[in-house]
Parts: C-alpha cells; sequence; structure tokens
C-alpha cells in the first residue's frame, strides 16, 4: 500500500493505493470520479483519457506506481460543470458530437490537452492528435467531433463568443427539423451521465459481484461440472449451475415463421448439457467484489467430451455433419423467392448474364462499453434487471420462462448505453443476472472485460451468396437467381427474420421483373448471429451492388447510368413484390451525377505508378419497421405544474432516443404553445412505460413517433374547451377529465404476411433510401486501400433532429468502411481485442465526409417522417469495393478486402498481362 499526494481538478488529495491498481480504477472507486468511463481497459479506446502534469494518458493502463507524488491529474469533471461549460463541452453539444456519449469525456480531455499546446490547430492535426492518442469512437464517424475542437479553439482565441456557437431556437418556437441538441448531452459532455459500471459503484454494499466459468471449446458434451474448488476461494458467497435455474433455463428466441424447424428454445442460461460455442456460460461465481468473482470462476473444473466443432456455414450445412442441437436440422430455416415467370429460360436467353459468389464476414459491433448490469428485487418483489436491452418488453418475454417466474415479477430497466448497434436486441446477460438475484436474494453486478464483450456477444452473421443477374441490350433488368447461406451461429434467435431479411434485400432498389432464389439459414459452432445495423442488407446489397457494376461494365454501361434506369420508379416493385409509397432514387442519383463525375476526373489526374484512384457507387434501402403488422405504444399525462410528461420504451442506444422522443411531442403539442422545457421525458422502464417495441429495424421515429402523435391528440382533444381554447391541470381535475392518456399506431391495415412459398408479401408501409459514392486510393505495391471522400446522398422522410440524422450517416458510413477494409471476427486466437478485430480509428475514416438530402415526406410518418439509423450500412461497404475495381482492376468479392487480398489480386492480373 503506498499513499500518494495528488491534485486532482486543482484540489489536493490523499489516496492510499497498491502499486498496480490503475489511475482509473482509483478515480472511479476511490475518488468517485465517474466521468472518467473504462472501455476496452486495454488502452486502446480512449475513453478513460485523463491529463497528467499537462500530458494526455490512458488511465485504464497506467499504474498507480508510475503516477508520481504530487502529479497534477486533471478528468473530465475539471474541464467544465453543467453550470459552467467549456467551450469544447459546449461545442460538443452543438455538433452532436455525443451520441452514446461513452467516448465524450475522453475525446474533450484529450481535445483540451491538444488545445493548450496548439490553440490555433488544423483539421489534420486535430485528427493525427486522436489517432496518436487512441480515441476511439463507435458512433460519429469522427468529422463533428474535428468540427467541435475546431470551433471551440475559435471561442477559446476570442474570434467567437460562447453565445454565438450556442444553438438558438427559431422565432416561431419550432425544434422539429432543427439542430435542437438531444437532452441527454449535457451530462455526456460532463461526465455526469451514470451509464452502468457508474451505477455499479452506487449499489449498496451487500451488492455480489458476477463472474461466469466459460467454455474453452466450441462443442463438447459436458459430462460434469466442479465448483467445490471455486466455493472455497476467498470472498466468494455462492456458485450457480444450470441446476439453480427455477425455469427451462432457456431464453425463448422467437420463432416469427411456423415453417422454421426450431422452436426457439435452444438457447440455455447456463449450459446443462451441451456446450455450443466458445465462451458459453457454464457456471456463475457471485462473490463480494469482481477480483474475487473471476479469480473464482477460473477454478471451476468442466470436464466434457469434444465434439467436432463446425465454424463456418458450409462445413454446418454438409450433408455428414452432426446435429449442433439434436433433434434439428443445423439448416432450420428456408426462405424460398418466386417473382415473375421462370427466370431459366429468361437467363439463357438474355444478352447480358452475370454471376459471381460472394461472402460478407462476421463483424463485430465493438461497443466502446462492454456489456455490463445489474439486479435485484424492487419494493413490490420484482426481479428487476438494469441492462443496455434495445428491446425492453421483448427480453421480457424470451427471459420469464426460463427464469421460472411470473411474468408480472420480471421488470427490466434500460441503463444509460455506451452503444449497441443492434447486438443487444439479444439478451446477453440479463438472464444470467437475474439467475443470480433469485438464488441469492442479493442485488447483483456484473460487467464484461473486453475480452467478453468480442468473444461472447453475438455478431454480424456471415453469408455466402451465389447470384446471377440478366439484363436485355438496353441494359435493363430482366432476371436474378441466387442462393444464400447464412452463419447464424450456435443459437436460432430471430434466424428466420434474418433470412426473410436477407430474401428482400439481395437486388433491392431495382426493378427485377423475375426472381427464383433460395435463402437458407444454419447453426455453426461460432458466435451466435444477432442483429447488427441494417440487419441483413450489407450482407445482401453488397452481394448485388458488386455485381450491378460487373453487368453494367458487361453492357458497356456506366455504372451511374445503369443504376439511374433501373431503379425504383412508380410502378417497380421490390424483390417481395410490393410497391412503394415514394421513389427518391433517381432524384438522388440526379444529385450525384455532377459530383460522381468529378471523382472520376480527379482520379485521372491523380494516376502513378505507385498509387491508383478510383471511384465507385452504390445504391441501399432498407425498411423502417416490423415486418407485417408493427405496434407501437407511447403515453403522456398533464402534470399540476403545467408540464407534460412523454412515457415510452424507445431505448437509447445512441441513436437519439431521447431528441426524437422530445422533437416529435414538442410538434404535437404545439397547439398549446408551450416551450420545449414543459416536455418531461420517462423513459424505458417496463413497470412505468408502455410498450415501443425495440428500437431496432429503424422503426422507432416511425412507430412510436407516430404512437406519440396519437396520445398527444388525444391529451389535446380532452383539454380543448368548446371555445377552442385548452383547460389547464385544475380544469382537467375540476371537470373529472383523465389528464393521462395511451396512444399507439400498427401498420396491420397497411401490411400483408409473407407467402411462405414465394416470399412475395407487403412487410412494411415505408422505406428509407441512399446512394452512395466512394474515392479510394490503392497502394500498388501493398494492396493498402484508404477512402480519401465519401458522399451519402439519402431521403429518410422529413428529419425530425437534423443532428440525429447526420450523426447516424456519417456514423454509419464509418462502420461501412471499416466492414469493407478490415473489421473481423473469425479466428477465436487472434480476434481478441479493437486492433485485431479491425477498428476504424480516425485516420481510417476519411474527413471528407459529405451529406445531402432530398426530405420526401412520408404519408403515414410522424409530420413526414421515416427513420435513418440502419440505412448508412446498406452498401457504403460496396461503393467502397467498386471503388477498388475502378482504381486498379481487382474484384474483391470475401470481404474484408485486406491489403494482401487486393495485391493478390493486382499480383494475378499483372501475370495475365
Amino acid at each position: 500500500m503506498h499513499k500518494k499526494e495528488l491534485n486532482i481538478n486543482s484540489c489536493p488529495v490523499t489516496v492510499f493505493v497498491h502499486p498496480d491498481d490503475t489511475l482509473a480504477d482509483v478515480l472511479r472507486g476511490q475518488l468517485n470520479l465517474t466521468g472518467t468511463k473504462v472501455g476496452c481497459g486495454q488502452g486502446t479506446c480512449g475513453a478513460c483519457s485523463v491529463l497528467m502534469n499537462g500530458r494526455v494518458i490512458r488511465s485504464c493502463v497506467t499504474k498507480m506506481k508510475r503516477v508520481p507524488d504530487g502529479a497534477s491529474i486533471v478528468t473530465i469533471e475539471g474541464i467544465g460543470t453543467p453550470a459552467n461549460l467549456h467551450a469544447l463541452q459546449l461545442a460538443w453539444i452543438v455538433y452532436g458530437g455525443a451520441q452514446c456519449g461513452y467516448c465524450t469525456p475522453g475525446f474533450i480531455v484529450s481535445a483540451k490537452g491538444l488545445l493548450d499546446q496548439n490553440p490555433n490547430p488544423t483539421r489534420d492535426e486535430v485528427r493525427d492528435w486522436f489517432q496518436k492518442h487512441r480515441n476511439a469512437c463507435r458512433c460519429t464517424g469522427y468529422k463533428p467531433l474535428v468540427d467541435a475542437v475546431m470551433d471551440a479553439a475559435r471561442v477559446l482565441r476570442g474570434e467567437i463568443s460562447m453565445e454565438d456557437l450556442s444553438f438558438k431556437i427559431p422565432e416561431d418556437g419550432r425544434i422539429f427539423g432543427t439542430a435542437y441538441p438531444r437532452p441527454t448531452a449535457l451530462a455526456k459532455v460532463t461526465g455526469t451521465c451514470d451509464y452502468g459500471a457508474d451505477l455499479g459503484l452506487k449499489l449498496p454494499s451487500d451488492t455480489l459481484h458476477l463472474a461466469i466459468a466459460q467454455a474453452k471449446v466450441s462443442h463438447a458434451n459436458i459430462i460434469s461440472i466442479d465448483t467445490s474448488e471455486a466455493e472455497q476461494m476467498p470472498g466468494v458467497y455462492r456458485v450457480l449451475t444450470h441446476q439453480d435455474v427455477q425455469g427451462n433455463n432457456r431464453i425463448f428466441g422467437f420463432v416469427l415463421y411456423p415453417w422454421s424447424k426450431n422452436d426457439g428454445y435452444d438457447r440455455p442460461i447456463l449450459c446443462d448439457e451441451k456446450i455450443f460455442q466458445y465462451g458459453d456460460a457454464i457456471a456463475m461465481v457471485c462473490a463480494d467484489t469482481e477480483d474475487h468473482a473471476r479469480a473464482a470462476a477460473e477454478k471451476v473444473k468442466i470436464e466434457y467430451e469434444k465434439l467436432p466443432a463446425y465454424m463456418n456455414a458450409l462445413d454446418a450445412a454438409a450433408e455428414d455433419a452432426m446435429e449442433i442441437h439434436p433433434g434439428t436440422p443445423n439448416v432450420f430455416f428456408e426462405q424460398p423467392v418466386m417473382k415473375g415467370e421462370d427466370t431459366a429460360p429468361i437467363m439463357t436467353a438474355a444478352d447480358y448474364v452475370v454471376e459471381d459468389s460472394f461472402y460478407v464476414q462476421r463483424q463485430p459491433h465493438m461497443p466502446i462499453e462492454p456489456d455490463v448490469g445489474f439486479a435485484y428485487l424492487d419494493d413490490e418483489g420484482r426481479v428487476t434487471i438494469h441492462s443496455k436491452s434495445i428491446t425492453l418488453h421483448a427480453h421480457h418475454r424470451m427471459l420469464y420462462e426460463g427464469l421460472g417466474i411470473e411474468p408480472e415479477k420480471l421488470r427490466l430497466v434500460q441503463n444509460p448505453m455506451g452503444g449497441s448497434f443492434g447486438y443487444k436486441l439479444s439478451p446477453t446477460m440479463e438472464a444470467l443476472l437475474a439467475v443470480a438475484c433469485i438464488a441469492t436474494g442479493r442485488p447483483v453486478f456484473m460487467r464484461y472485460n473486453y475480452y467478453q464483450q468480442i468473444t461472447y456477444t453475438g455478431k454480424r452473421s456471415p453469408f455466402f451468396i451465389n447470384l446471377k443477374l440478366a439484363a436485355d441490350k438496353n441494359g435493363k433488368l430482366l432476371a436474378m437467381e441466387h442462393d444464400f447461406l447464412i452463419d447464424h451461429g450456435a443459437y436460432s434467435e430471430f434466424g428466420d427474420l434474418l433470412t426473410v431479411k436477407g430474401a428482400r434485400c439481395i437486388g433491392a432498389g431495382y426493378h427485377i421483373p423475375n426472381i427464383r432464389a433460395l435463402g437458407r439459414c444454419t447453426f455453426t459452432n461460432h458466435a451466435f448471429g444477432s442483429a447488427f445495423r441494417g440487419y441483413g442488407s450489407p450482407q445482401s446489397e453488397f452481394a448485388s451492388e458488386v455485381l450491378i457494376d460487373k453487368l453494367a461494365e458487361k453492357v458497356g454501361m456506366d455504372p451511374l447510368e445503369f443504376r439511374y434506369i433501373n431503379v425504383y420508379r412508380p410502378g417497380s416493385t421490390t424483390p417481395s413484390g410490393c410497391e412503394l409509397d415514394v421513389h427518391p432514387f433517381p432524384g438522388l442519383l440526379d444529385m450525384l451525377r455532377p459530383k460522381y463525375k468529378d471523382a472520376l476526373q480527379r482520379a485521372k489526374q491523380e494516376v502513378s505508378l505507385d498509387k491508383r484512384r478510383g471511384v465507385g457507387i452504390a445504391i441501399g434501402t432498407y425498411n423502417v419497421g416490423r415486418d407485417s403488422a408493427d405496434v407501437s405504444e407511447a403515453a403522456v399525462e398533464l402534470n399540476p405544474d403545467g408540464t407534460i410528461t412523454v412515457f415510452n420504451t424507445w431505448e437509447d442506444h445512441g441513436q437519439g432516443g431521447d431528441i426524437g422522443t422530445l422533437a416529435t411531442a414538442h410538434e404535437a403539442l404545439r397547439p398549446l404553445g408551450i416551450g420545449v422545457e414543459k416536455i418531461k421525458l420517462v423513459m424505458n422502464d417496463t413497470a412505468t412505460c408502455p410498450n415501443s417495441g425495440p428500437a431496432a429495424a429503424s422503426r422507432s421515429q416511425f412507430m412510436t413517433g407516430r404512437a406519440i402523435v396519437d396520445a398527444c391528440e388525444k391529451l389535446l382533444g380532452a383539454m380543448q374547451k368548446p371555445d377552442g381554447s385548452y383547460r389547464n391541470y385544475d380544469d382537467m381535475v375540476a371537470e373529472n377529465i383523465p389528464t393521462k392518456y395511451m396512444g399507439s399506431y400498427s401498420t396491420a391495415h397497411l401490411c400483408s404476411r409473407i407467402d411462405p412459398q414465394t416470399g412475395q408479401f407487403n412487410p412494411v408501409v415505408t422505406y428509407m433510401y441512399g446512394v452512395f459514392m466512394a474515392e479510394v486510393e490503392v497502394d500498388m505495391q501493398t494492396g493498402k486501400t484508404k477512402v480519401l471522400k465519401m458522399i451519402m446522398l439519402a431521403d429518410v422522410g422529413k428529419h425530425a433532429n437534423k443532428l440525429a440524422v447526420d450523426g447516424q450517416l456519417y456514423g454509419g458510413l464509418a462502420q461501412g468502411i471499416g466492414l469493407a477494409l478490415s473489421e473481423d471476427f473469425e479466428d477465436l486466437d487472434k480476434h481478441t481485442n479493437m486492433i485485431a478485430c479491425g477498428f476504424p480509428y480516425i485516420k481510417d475514416v476519411p474527413d471528407d465526409l459529405e451529406l445531402g438530402y432530398t426530405e420526401i415526406p412520408r404519408q403515414e410518418g410522424p409530420f413526414g417522417a421515416a427513420g435513418c439509423g440502419e440505412l448508412p450500412t446498406t452498401a457504403p461497404h460496396a461503393a467502397i469495393i467498386n471503388g477498388i475495381y475502378n482504381a486498379c482492376g481487382v474484384r474483391i468479392t470475401h470481404l474484408p478486402a485486406r491489403p494482401e487480398k487486393v495485391l493478390a489480386g493486382i499480383n494475378k492480373l499483372a501475370e495475365q498481362k
């Protein structure tokens, strides 16, 4: 133990520490300065950045023995407070720099270190600084963060004032469609927003810390589980196994289509008979500290019979493969597509036919905040789970049978969370937390380290796709054939939905009159497949967008012009045979055309022996809403003080559920003339909020927005007097008129259900549309590809909030760059940290990101809005791959396009000359 005298945020502080304690743990655990976040815990994400004696350091890997006595430490709490913001904090708010907000304190502290040294940096110097200090963001695409630093520097230099920088509400008072900052931004930029691990430090002293004993193999029969040694370890209260689970010990994975060959109950809470994937939870230690729990978990002994591990869909689907889930075929779901006439004779007679095979990899989500949660028994005896869930009411349904409790005894609450991008559509630790809480009767807390985050949470499911397209002599698409096989990993949940999504998205964006296809989904022993932004479309649209370029070349047409004559127009139908409410693609391509021609000219001018430049384009489209019969609910209540509270479960994983709710409610309540400050939000607790459905399928602004409008209209109707004026709260009570109203919206009357034999149906009311252009540079000596510029032109209906929409598109483009060039989770020995998994840092993403919009109102949308979150990941990676081909003649069909793949293609072309 060492005594340290430190200066923390200009205050003298004495601490007693062990030499190997990290500065982050001392700041957070001993000094309660929880604005400093711990993400990767390995010094690779920068969330833990603080200033020590004026230098930016990563506190999660700085041992206290390296912190000198008298050191001056500045954390986010020392930069500015909610009542006295620093210019950097204000700029982060104004530019939408805090989406999920988990990386925000580290970025702001890092930027403070830069501006202290260099008060007038260039954009490149800002980007170099963040790259040097490993400040990583998964949400924003980095551009808004650089914008914020540049304007904050102007304030500090006296060129503009804080007032000049601040957002101003328009004179008409309307915030819908503006860049009004999200309500949670202030807490996020000041470090006062409590995420899961922060709340964990505020739990009572009798809280038990959990750690899981996990499988070290991918497929095995369990022979025995011995917890005796673990039970004797220091601090251990209890070690739990499947025998301690009261219910059926299975998470219900939802079977959405009855022709699926499984029942949805294939995922154990704690493994009982088999291990299905690496990292499966087998036992759970409950102890007084996290360190004690983790040490004890390593002492659990599992005896098993190792079985063949099928680590990809091709091996698992082979005829001689054993059933991973006994009694259920490995290929557990199939979906044909039959549209128009038989394609075989059309393919034979067509003027132009192209075909190819494609693979899109197992992409890791890599939020900066690893999974975390806690559970306790509330005052009404309910098992209450706080987590990163993005579908609280659905998780309620998925869990209560497995836990063996009555539905009314289970409550779920979403914590402020550091990103999800879809993986939390699947329950990860929720069931484990509940089991421990029920078994011990004590509050329990668990957090995954980043190794567990990467190896034991769901991933984007890989697709193997064979695709064939035909066109006539004029370049008009005639027919499409495809078959695809999904590697959905160890468990089935939502796999049938993913297959249907894949079938709908291959060829999406184009009128293709004749289609014959088959999609199949299979179990493997790799990481289970979970939702990831764009669910199904990045795999499917990659294949069709790359093959469209190949077909355009064969026809002899420019790729943009080929697309222009084939995209959706009035009378067109989607691959699932439905017509559309709006047709933005021709207009978006018209907007892109001059930019595209300029880019092609630039690429020609920059040719050299060592580096070649190219331009690639793609289009993308995605649904808004859940298939066939989506439903959402929200409630509003007039309060005694004249404020109005909005209740919903529009879960926020960084996309802006708070600002979406606020902007929509404020617009709906404009007849009252109330200020935005009069609207309160109560969100994301199943005990107090109605079922708004999941924050997924780009549905929330559309579906929950409509439910909010419905609730507001009911309240307005009740408040309105015969003379057109409005009652206040006292009037309502005096007249015995209710002050709280439930709103809802359903698409059941506008949609249809899928035909299982043909895949034809009208799944949703509206869609999102985007066109992408990438300018790339290929190093001919190494094969390394650099993205120099990206343009995305989009139509997502009317914008509820400009910052939220821009932020989603910027962030999605950055994830598309990672998907195209670097990201992967395949090798369990190698892909175990952010760097190895190919995380895109700021210098991997161009500063030159350009957005443009048309805003065609959606008739069914709230004030014309649709959705936006998943559109930017539909096809930016395809534009990049098409750009590589344009640059050097190498067409990559197996992602990611790592340098060695591109170089191999370059060398092969050289050999053929």
